[in-house]
């Protein structure tokens, strides 16, 4: 019991003091890939996408943990968090694990998170560097994480989602082939619907009146 009460009293910080990105590039990448996994699983209640969140993987050690750019937990539900507290979520470790490199990142951070991701159970781990143009990805076997040989249309077991990687420039694709769609485009496409669904509707609107003018009766159903 006493060592129950303990357990509960230990804190686990909401924020590691770092900012989400370093550079505008950067973030714009953590939020393409955020929005468009967060939209590509917005239909199953069981995975759980986050971005920047602190995640513990041991239950009374605060000091180990570490915050990915990106992550997907499969078998957990959607809902909001302020860290991921693994033995509060099953036991479940995110399967999916994205970084995106930003130039204040030291080689040894990037071996650190590695050893991380490959030692609390993370299934894939993908690291994508905008500013050098490059993608490099790994995945579980035998109990290790195993670099993939190549990026370049590979297809993630757990997501079902394809890399691209042409001139440096990073785009993933849905299992259905539609690519990811950055929001301001998305809300560019959006706006240009509404655009033409007003129009339609202000272009029927005018012939159903010049027809009554006619005598024509008009079935407004």
């Amino acid at each position: 019991m006493a060592l129950q009460s303990a357990l509960r009293q230990i804190h686990y910080p909401e924020s590691d003091g770092k900012p989400i990105a370093d550079n505008t590039r950067q973030l714009e990448t953590i939020v393409y890939l955020y929005d468009n996994l967060s939209a590509l699983f917005a239909e199953r209640e069981d995975v759980f996408v986050a971005a920047d969140l602190l995640w513990y993987p041991v239950e009374g050690h605060p000091e180990i943990c570490t915050a990915p750019d990106v992550f997907v937990a499969i078998g957990r539900p959607k809902g909001h968090r302020g860290r991921y507290l693994q033995w509060e979520e099953g036991n479940i470790a995110p399967q999916v694990v994205f970084e995106v490199v930003s130039p204040s990142n030291q080689v040894g951070d990037l071996v650190e998170k590695f050893r991380f991701y490959e030692r609390y159970g993370v299934q894939e781990y993908y690291v994508y560097n905008p500013q050098a143009g490059t993608l490099d990805g790994w995945i579980r076997r035998n109990g290790s994480l195993t670099r993939v040989n190549e990026m370049n249309g590979w297809v993630s077991p757990l997501l079902g989602v394809r890399f691209g990687l042409e001139n440096g420039e990073l785009s993933l694709y849905r299992p259905d082939g539609e690519p990811f769609v950055p929001y301001v485009e998305l809300r560019r496409r959006y706006e240009q619907a509404q655009h033409e669904a007003d129009y339609q509707r202000q272009r029927a609107e005018r012939l159903a009146q010049r027809l009554r003018e006619l005598g024509i009766e008009v079935d407004e159903a």
